[in-house]
């Protein structure tokens, strides 16, 4: 069993900044991505940044700049540190992974609840 945890979302006003953290906990062996999503009403969940398989990351085009993605890998925790922030931007963010939990096991991609960001104008 995995579960990530987000934390950190909350009410802003644009311009301001957000830190949004995400913590796996649970059976893992390893973890081979690892980053944060969003998706806005009635819109499609799309990628905001993540690390990948040889821990380089990865960002939406249009948010290089303003956000940033972190990680602590003995904490199993990424961070994404949000700054200048628009009404656009205002979405549930969610935290997902690619994750094996048996040595020489598939991976298995797991998705936090995630967090509401609110962006006032």
């Amino acid at each position: 069993q995995v579960q990530l945890v987000e934390s950190g979302g909350g009410l802003v006003e644009a311009g301001g900044s957000l830190r949004l953290s995400c913590v796996a906990s649970g059976s893992i062996v390893s973890i081979v991505t690892m980053g944060w999503y969003r998706q806005a009403p009635g819109k499609q969940r799309e990628l905001v940044a993540i690390f990948n398989s040889v821990g380089s990351t990865t960002y939406q085009d249009s948010l290089k700049g303003r956000f940033t993605i972190s990680r602590d890998n003995a904490k199993n925790t990424v961070y994404l540190q949000m700054t200048s922030l628009k009404a656009e931007d205002a979405a549930v963010y969610y935290c997902g992974a690619n994750i094996r939990t048996l040595r020489n096991g598939p991976l298995s991609i797991y998705w936090g609840q995630g967090t509401q960001v609110t962006v006032s104008s």
